[in-house]
């Protein structure tokens, strides 16, 4: 959520950040300064009201301790009219507080001035390549024809099981993915120091709404209900990602400024219901309505958020790196940012088969955007209560990174070569038929 004194002192600015998003939020700003105004002149009046009552009452005491009872009648009917005014005034500050907070949860991040203007991914910038394209002797298979030759992964069965987008590892292709999250964790853990938490994977929408998933996002993440009671639906969601319970575990507290910076790392499956619509590249594992990640949260000073940010990146990248593959590094714009994000990095990984990247990790930096409308704050040095930047990042999400694995490593006789890092955790050097 953003700063509602921000947007009163400097509108102009909030404007033209929001304009680089190219999504028209800037033009809302006017209705929201002015539900802010009526909001904060009903409440003035308000107070003011009851201000008044207080006097009329201490008016109608001496009233009645002089045996006045007739003017202290006519006080009393005043007071009560004063009353009357101080409810319907309350109801109209309660309405316009209630239409300014749903205006100010559809707004999204402002982009930092580090952005590049843009509406697409077309307009991102590439920042860094790692590495060389593989180069292979032969035609490339795709992960598709990989994992049925070598029976990794059972396309056909998931779908009878639950439909189309939906994944069913077998044999050594579970092992690889289970290799993969172990792999993960440890490195992020261990060499990287994050603590690892193991969330529940499903949340309450206070939860989504807290990361900036709801309300914008809400028509598409899985609802949950119990049994065929349709009245606890939308009571609780399966997450989209690690971010929205990680994120959310100190929500609503007053950090002390000792604790930070925290650094979580957790492996969950995430669900969304709009990753595998209609479309180029809804076939194989490419895009999937359930698929596992690894995701890091950090909550830290403000002005350190930027350095933090470049960190996590690193930590993101380093995965690539230890398992050999083929990666860039790309600045989103404006335009392709996520909603809660004040900066992205996005890690996009070479897959031969498909001929082209794979976009594997976002690193963002929320700013005080996510803090803000979770309520988490930390206690300054100084003594303030101030709101951490939050920043979440993929450390890394599968089944892109299993699809480029394979891609990358297939031999001429169809088999698929086991990066040396990942061999003592799947106990083999190689996938063969």
């Amino acid at each position: 959520m953003l700063d509602i004194k921000m947007i009163r002192e400097k509108p102009d600015f909030v404007r033209q950040r929001l304009a680089t998003r190219g999504a028209g939020d800037d033009a809302r700003i006017d209705e929201l300064l002015r539900l802010d105004e009526q909001r904060r002149k009903l409440l003035a009046e308000v107070e003011a009201l009851k201000a008044q009552r207080n006097r009329v009452a201490k008016e109608i005491g001496a009233l009645m301790g002089q045996k006045n009872l007739q003017e202290a009648e006519a006080k009393k009917n005043e007071s009560r009219s004063v009353g009357d005014r101080i409810t319907e005034l309350d109801k109209q500050a309660a309405e316009a507080d209630a239409a300014r907070d749903r205006l100010m949860l559809q707004l999204p991040n402002l982009p930092h001035e580090s952005v590049p203007t843009g509406k697409s991914a077309e307009d991102n910038s590439v920042v860094r390549v790692h590495g060389e394209k593989p180069s292979f002797a032969f035609k490339p298979k795709s992960h598709i024809e990989l994992c049925q030759e070598l029976r990794l992964v059972d396309f056909e069965r998931a779908t009878k099981i639950t439909g189309s987008g939906f994944v069913l590892y077998t044999g050594l292709g579970a092992k690889l993915e289970r290799a993969l999250i172990q792999f993960m964790l440890d490195l992020h853990t261990v060499e990287h120091g994050y603590i690892e938490v193991s969330p529940p994977f499903v949340v309450g929408p206070q939860c989504l709404e807290g990361v900036g998933q709801f309300p914008k996002f809400k028509d598409q993440y899985y609802g949950l209900a119990e049994g065929d009671d349709a009245a606890k639906l939308g009571k609780l969601y399966l997450i989209p990602t690690a971010e929205t319970p990680v994120a959310n575990i100190h929500r609503e507290e007053i950090l002390k400024a000792a604790q930070l910076p925290i650094r979580y790392c957790a492996y969950t499956p995430c669900f969304r219901g709009e990753a595998g619509a209609a479309g180029v590249g809804s076939r194989g594992m490419i895009r999937v309505h359930q698929f596992d990640k690894v995701e890091l949260i950090k909550i830290v000073r403000p002005e350190n958020g930027y350095d933090e940010h470049e960190k996590m990146l690193a930590n993101a990248e380093r995965i690539l790196q230890l398992l050999g593959l083929h990666y860039r590094v790309v600045l989103l714009c404006a335009g392709d940012m996520g909603f809660a994000a004040a900066k992205t990095f996005d890690i996009e990984v070479w897959a031969p088969g498909q001929g082209s990247y794979l976009e594997v990790s976002s690193v963002s930096n929320c700013e005080d955007f996510q803090a803000r409308r979770m309520n988490l704050r930390f206690k300054s040095d100084a003594g303030e209560n101030k709101f951490p930047h939050v920043l979440n990042g993929s450390g890394t999400a599968l089944a892109r990174l299993f699809v480029a694995l394979v891609e990358t490593y297939q031999q001429a006789d169809g088999s698929v070569k086991i990066p040396e890092r990942l061999q003592p955790y799947l106990k083999a050097e190689r996938i063969t038929n």
